[in-house]
């Protein structure tokens, strides 16, 4: 009977086949199983030759094989940590993973970190992109642009059409990169989306003439303001640099009538200004007029108002001489008025004293013409 497999050497005859069984034959099949001992024999001899001077059989093959397996080890550990050693280019900035998790920052140069699958390095790249939205341009640098209208095609809030390409220039922020790393799965498609939903937000709002002439810059700062706020509330860790408007027209199928339409607002905007420069130059001649007018009717007024005063005046110093002596002033006064009144006239006096026929009518007056002075003599009603 044997002893087994697990008998020693020099102790009897070995049965070849420890598992049971004939070399040939039995009941598996005639395949043998490996024979164990005699593979660590093997191996201890390998091992002896590869170590100068090993000792002999037993405890010292094994001691020596241990020590073989460890330094084996150390090199195997040694090598695995030499592999953490990784380099960050200039435009880069290392993101340092241990066990899946945020652990440094690091500068450009030669870093180290756990290997994997202890740790993992991320080095995302620091340089401006560009996203366009509504237009595809030419890969292969020729030069082409191809229109994306299920991109571009936009609805204003006056109810029109508008056709609008336009590109963002975007970064990683290098503040907070591993927001960019960790939060973001496709960073060009959630730049890309949200550019055209703010883009779409801002037209929206506006009525189509502004948007075609002269708000452009308004739109873009609307537009970068909105992405930037938009991405800072998922944490991206994304600058928006800029909001490019490439091409805002309507769409081909309507623009020639907007054309039109651009042509007579011109001439509305022509013809308003003419009138406004006609109006601006007649308003001041107007108000120069009126002016003038106001004045003279103000000087007419102090003039009467002051002529009004003089003779009250003047009838208050009469009234004081009447007070004085009524029959003198009231005769003073009579005598002025019919010379007033008949100073600049033709006059005919008749003398209605004269009777039998007699000529009572006095041809002549003013007596002054009938009666010339003589020289050396003095003048009627002078003395």
């Amino acid at each position: 009977m044997s002893n087994g497999p697990w008998q020693p050497r020099g102790q009897g005859p070995r049965n070849p086949n420890p598992w049971g069984g004939g070399p040939a034959g039995g009941g598996h099949g005639g395949r043998e199983p490996p024979d164990l001992e005699e593979i660590l024999r093997r191996s201890q001899d390998r091992l002896r030759r590869v170590i100068p001077g090993g000792g002999g059989e037993g405890g010292g093959i094994g001691r020596l094989g241990a020590i073989g397996i460890a330094f084996l080890g150390l090199l195997a550990i040694a090598g695995w940590l030499l592999t953490g050693f990784y380099t960050v280019r200039p435009n880069e900035i290392g993101i340092e993973r241990v066990f899946g998790r945020f652990a440094a920052l690091t500068a450009p140069g030669l870093n180290w970190n756990w290997p994997y699958p202890v740790g993992r390095i991320d080095k995302p790249t620091i340089a401006v992109q560009t996203i366009e939205v509504g237009l595809r341009s030419d890969a292969r640098g020729r030069g082409g642009v191809r229109d994306v209208r299920e991109e571009s095609l936009m609805l204003t809030g006056d109810e029109n059409i508008v056709d609008v390409d336009f590109a963002v220039l975007w970064l990683v922020d290098a503040r907070r990169p591993q927001d960019f790393v960790f939060n973001l799965r496709e960073p060009a498609g959630t730049v890309k989306a949200v550019a055209e939903s703010a883009m779409r937000e801002v037209i929206g709002r506006r009525e189509i003439q502004p948007i075609l002439t002269g708000a452009r810059l308004e739109i873009e700062r609307e537009v970068q303001e909105l992405m930037q706020k938009t991405l800072n509330g998922y944490g991206a860790g994304i600058i928006i640099q800029q909001v490019q408007m490439q091409k805002v027209d309507p769409p081909n199928e309507v623009i020639n009538a907007f054309r039109d339409v651009q042509a007579a607002r011109a001439d509305q905007e022509r013809m308003q200004n003419e009138a406004q420069t006609y109006a601006n130059r007649m308003i001041p001649e107007a108000r120069g007029e009126a002016s003038r007018i106001i004045q003279r009717a103000e000087a007419e007024r102090e003039r009467m108002i002051a002529d009004a005063r003089g003779e009250a005046a003047r009838f208050n110093s009469v009234l004081d001489e009447y007070s004085k002596a009524p029959d003198v002033t009231r005769q003073r006064l009579y005598l002025e008025t019919i010379e007033r009144i008949y100073g600049g006239m033709d006059k005919v006096i008749i003398d209605q004293g004269r009777q039998n026929g007699a000529q009572g009518v006095v041809p002549f007056l003013p007596l002054n013409e009938m009666i010339r002075p003589r020289a050396g003599t003095t003048e009627p009603g002078r003395r």
